[in-house]
């Protein structure tokens, strides 16, 4: 048998830990051939394949980023000499002309919707989840979010000296455009005194009372974590309905405008967070400084929780492979897995429940949640 693997997306810690377990169990307990592509799904329509043998798959446990490169291309809309053009035929090319049994995909939500298309192209398909938000539904981890834990965790750690030596509210933007789970555990596990997260929008009136009432205490600083999509009431009322018009495009045409409008207005909420900092400081008259995170959480070693899981299931991920199976998803389940079917993961998110664990426990530390 040969399989071909790939990594798409944005990048994050373990993906090399998965290609090694992938590739070391292909080779050694099944005896396939493995082969990788290169920068996701343009390196299979670019047809840019390297052989991964023992050697290249050596070393590499510890390594951060992703051996084989990245990219957000998607196989059916891949900007070419400045058009969008589908090019799913040039990938089921690349498949053939390999002799490919099968295709790994490791990547997230977007990867997800990708993957199903290739299978209903005909492509034998199995999905492994990675993303740093930790929002691919139908699993209970993925891939990249027990180190971006550790990585804000300790970011904000370190901010609280600076904020109590400056009497300052120090608001620090945590990723998370959608969900907000990287924010929420961050922010528990660092003692932030006020968590954002996009599941529940926000009133800056009531941060501010909340901050209040520290200095009544006789807290003279605060530090708040706000997932990067977090917003107001008002912002986010924004966001559902643009949402809603993009959903009920029926047309191509309804689906460009619809697009288009979400994303100008994703454009006019950029630097949502120095905003936040400005409003917060005018309200409660205390120094307001933001610290933005931003890529330095999908860098460096993965942690030992991330190469576990991403051995766990990269191993999984060829035996099933070499079963035949096809079109699922390799889902964390406790400290075992399940094979899910792609549809039932395809263009849906983990959300945050309002009612989670991690929210009541805030709650009851008396964090600010926003609201």
């Amino acid at each position: 048998m040969r399989v071909g693997i790939l990594t798409a997306g944005g990048d994050s810690p373990g993906l090399n830990a998965a290609i090694r377990a992938i590739g070391k169990a292909a080779l050694g307990r099944h005896g396939m051939s493995v082969v990788g592509f290169r920068d996701g799904f343009r390196g299979l329509a670019d047809d840019r394949v390297e052989k991964l043998a023992s050697r290249s798959l050596s070393g590499i446990l510890t390594v951060g980023g992703t051996i084989l490169g990245t990219s957000r291309d998607k196989p059916h809309r891949m900007l070419v000499d400045g058009k969008v053009v589908d090019r799913t035929a040039d990938v089921v090319r690349t498949y053939e002309k390999h002799r490919l049994d099968a295709l790994v995909c490791l990547g997230g939500g977007g990867t997800a919707k990708n993957a199903l298309r290739l299978v209903q192209a005909g492509l034998k398909v199995v999905q492994v989840p990675k993303t740093i938000d930790n929002d691919i539904a139908m699993t209970d981890a993925s891939i990249g979010f027990a180190t971006a834990l550790d990585i804000a965790t300790t970011a904000i750690d370190r901010l609280h000296s600076t904020a109590h030596s400056h009497h300052r509210v120090i608001v620090v933007e945590v990723m998370g455009h959608r969900s907000g789970w990287l924010a929420l555990g961050a922010g528990l596990a660092g003692g932030a005194d006020a968590i954002l997260i996009p599941e529940i929008p926000y009133s800056e009136e009531r941060i501010a009372a909340a901050i209040a009432r520290r200095v009544a205490r006789g807290s003279n600083f605060s530090i708040v974590a706000v997932a990067e999509g977090a917003r107001n009431v008002a912002d986010s009322r924004a966001l559902r309905d643009s949402e809603a018009r993009r959903k009920a495009a029926s047309t191509p045409d309804e689906e460009a405008a619809a697009a288009e409008a979400q994303s100008a207005l994703d454009q006019s909420l950029a630097g949502n967070t120095f905003r936040l900092a400005g409003e917060l400081e005018r309200l409660t008259g205390l120094e307001s400084r933001v610290t933005i995170l931003g890529y330095v959480q999908r860098g460096g070693t993965p942690s030992a929780p991330d190469r576990l899981l991403a051995t766990r299931l990269g191993t999984v991920a060829a035996d099933l492979v070499r079963s035949g199976a096809s079109g699922i998803m390799v889902a964390a389940r406790g400290e075992g897995t399940e094979p899910v079917p792609l549809e039932l993961v395809a263009g849906k998110r983990k959300m945050v429940p309002v009612d989670h664990p991690w929210v009541e426990s805030a709650r009851s530390l008396g964090t600010c949640l926003g609201d």
